[in-house]
């Protein structure tokens, strides 16, 4: 299978599987591997026990660590990988800073998103997971990570919604949105491939594409 993309972004919702999807894809094609590193963020534990008061320090941390990764990674060139695949791109700061944030806050947060975004490279094609709340509520219960158990279904419709509404403000960029409710990728194969050759092997136009499997 020709690879079209040097550079490809799967985005997600919370639980939606980007990651795994990512790694398989990286494992296949041999590609550069780029993930989200927020396992150490000490205050995502603490956003999820109380947002109000750790919205935007915990908005701030991911800031910088998503662009010092993402900065040193891309301008990084591996000769002996195909292309780069990650399982997340900068504007995910943005889209989660629209549902914790408001009023001056989240101004003062566009304005540097903005000022930094504009530096860092794009990505070929955006491939966005679409899966509703109550199916990423069951995977994000089934991975049973301790500070991901008060997440709510209202939540993850308000991330999904910020990832459209950027979607649809910059139509400069390629998305292309899989509907993947009916499918498990994880355990079935079938499944898997449909995806790969959804991604691989059809052509995509600058804006919104979307393709139910």
């Amino acid at each position: 299978m020709d690879v079209r993309y040097n550079y490809l972004v799967i985005e997600g919702n919370i639980g939606a599987g980007k990651t795994t999807l990512a790694t398989r894809i990286s494992a296949q094609f041999n590609a550069r591997l780029i993930l989200e590193q927020f396992a150490d963020n000490p205050f995502l534990p603490k956003f999820y026990r109380d947002p109000d008061k750790y919205s935007f320090p915990l908005e701030l941390s991911f800031l910088a660590s998503r662009y010092k990764q993402l900065n040193d990674e891309l301008h990084n060139q591996d000769l002996f990988k195909t292309f780069t695949v990650a399982d997340y791109y900068f504007m995910k700061s943005l889209v989660f800073a629209s549902t914790t944030l408001e009023g001056d806050e989240f101004n003062l947060y566009r304005q540097i998103f903005r000022i930094i975004y504009s530096s860092l490279p794009r990505p070929d094609i955006y491939v966005y997971l679409h899966v509703t709340p109550d199916r990423l509520l069951e995977n994000i219960k089934n991975r049973r990570r301790e500070y991901e158990a008060s997440i709510t279904k209202e939540y993850l419709q308000k991330i999904q919604e910020s990832y459209f509404t950027f979607f649809r403000q910059n139509q400069e960029n390629r998305y292309l949105i899989i509907d993947i409710n009916n499918l498990d990728f994880v355990r079935n194969e079938e499944h898997y491939n449909e995806i790969i050759n959804t991604i691989f092997t059809r052509n995509y136009a600058n804006g919104l594409n979307l393709v139910t499997l």
